[in-house]
């Protein structure tokens, strides 16, 4: 699967225009903070962007950030501005073309960004053996990913990989297409159905184990959207078969727990983010705005409580009682006919 991917992101593709579905293409509107940022970017590095999402989490600056499959750099020198000159960013990429982009406007971002030298470092290698380019364990406060995991052939050894290099506490944040079915073995031997990032997506479900078995017990979606397969060719190839693409962030903290456990746990957002100061999105079930306080399960409330969002939250209660599953989260006793539970929870 390498050298399809090589192929085609290397010789095939020479810029967006020659994509024939809308999978790697970021569809959303950037924030307005955001668009100044990449009205500084180069447009060669902009040109040769595939993406089918947004990688810019909360509360960047001063972080250590690894970015897989990095491209030609848009990503990676959009972070290198949001994490500051004591921040750093590395960018991991298997495709030299791309990389030699990348590289040849690390000045043009030094300058246009008014760094005294450079933080963003580029290496060539491979997602799935992180292990291979020197990264050292628990170095990194987060990965992030652009559709590419999909591409990958053994997308459990990038999860591996990336829990390995993570701080107690980091995570990672990325946008990838998944199926809503598992896709046959022999469409992922087209290399424009593979390099088009649909027959090497997982099935969601199939994910959501995976991304449990590599040591994140609670994936949390933070938004998607179906994708567009315009071309009838493409379409009758794949039949039934749904794609979409989402973006979620897992998080390196131990022990969390499989389901959403009620501990009469709240928090509150002091609005004290950049850039957020009305309210966070934690994911799509949590919208926190300010000064509101928000019930929430135990795991929720550890991924503010032990993470880099620490500061910015008041903290409400303990694990001192268990109070069983979190109202609305889609669980329940399964032999009882109705919930006492109050509706009015927060979901997790």
């Amino acid at each position: 699967m390498n050298d399809i991917v090589k192929q085609y992101y290397g010789e095939t593709l020479q810029g967006t225009k020659d994509l024939k579905t809308d999978a790697c293409c970021t569809e959303a509107s950037p924030p307005e903070f955001v668009k100044p940022i990449l009205a500084q970017i180069h447009p060669e590095v902009i040109e040769r962007h595939y993406g089918c999402g947004l990688i810019v989490p909360e509360h960047l600056e001063g972080l250590t950030i690894l970015d897989l499959g990095c491209g030609t750099g848009r990503d990676a020198y959009l972070l290198s501005r949001l994490v500051g000159p004591q921040g750093s960013v590395i960018g991991v990429d298997m495709t030299e073309k791309q990389l030699a982009i990348a590289r040849r406007h690390a000045e043009f971002h030094r300058k246009a960004f008014g760094y005294q030298k450079s933080n963003v470092q580029f290496l060539h290698g491979d997602i799935e053996r992180l292990d291979r380019l020197a990264i050292p364990a628990a170095s990194v406060d987060l990965v992030v990913s652009n559709c590419v995991i999909n591409l990958a052939s053994d997308k459990a050894a990038v999860l591996r990989q990336a829990y390995h290099v993570l701080k107690p506490g980091g995570e990672i944040y990325f946008a990838d297409i998944y199926a809503d079915r598992r896709v046959p073995a022999q469409l992922k031997q087209d290399p424009v159905l593979y390099g088009e990032c649909l027959s090497g997506a997982l099935y969601w479900n199939d994910f959501l184990t995976l991304a449990v078995r590599q040591g994140f017990p609670d994936p949390r979606q933070v938004g998607g959207r179906p994708i567009r397969v315009e071309s009838p060719q493409l379409s009758k190839r794949l039949g039934n078969i749904r794609f979409f693409s989402a973006t979620y962030r897992l998080f390196k903290l131990p022990d969390l727990e499989p389901a959403c456990e009620d501990y009469g746990q709240a928090v509150i957002y002091r609005g004290t983010i950049p850039y957020h100061p009305d309210r966070f999105v934690l994911d799509k079930h949590h919208v926190m705005e300010k000064g509101r306080v928000l019930p929430v399960c135990g795991n929720t409330w550890r991924m503010l409580k032990e993470t880099r969002f620490a500061p910015h939250f008041e903290f409400i209660g303990s694990f001192d009682t268990h109070y069983g599953l979190f109202a609305g989260c889609g669980g329940g006793l399964p032999f009882a006919e109705a919930t006492s539970a109050s509706a009015n929870n927060g979901c997790c």
